[in-house]
């Protein structure tokens, strides 16, 4: 077996592996969709959205899990909050903040000197 590969194969393999993320409110809109279309399988509406279906799925499950029957999740679902995001953002914010800061006080030792 030959693991010669063109540029092309190689860029196909790794778009394939990428993940797809989704916004909460696509998420929600999908289970809508589901719920608005009874005559349908999951697995149609997951082709006609084109999802996966077990990712259909799971988002049909946790929405009638919760009490709303809304998807509870915000942005990619990494978060549990709005409060718990912004902190992450702020977090990030101060590192970047902070990593520049050293950057800049090595700069100046250096032309100082």
């Amino acid at each position: 077996m030959s693991w010669n590969y063109t540029i092309y194969e190689r860029k196909q393999r790794s778009m394939a592996n990428k993940k797809k993320q989704f916004t909460a409110e696509f998420k929600q809109n999908a289970v809508d969709y589901v719920y608005a279309h009874p005559d349908m399988t999951v697995q149609q509406c997951a082709d006609h959205l084109e999802v996966g279906k077990s990712t259909l799925a799971r988002w049909k499950r946790e929405a009638k899990a919760n009490p709303n029957h809304e998807v509870p999740f915000v942005g990619s679902g990494h978060y549990s909050s709005e409060a718990e995001k912004e902190n992450i953002r702020l977090q990030r914010e101060l590192r970047d903040t902070q990593e520049a800061l050293k950057i800049l006080k090595k700069a100046i030792s250096i032309l100082g000197n």
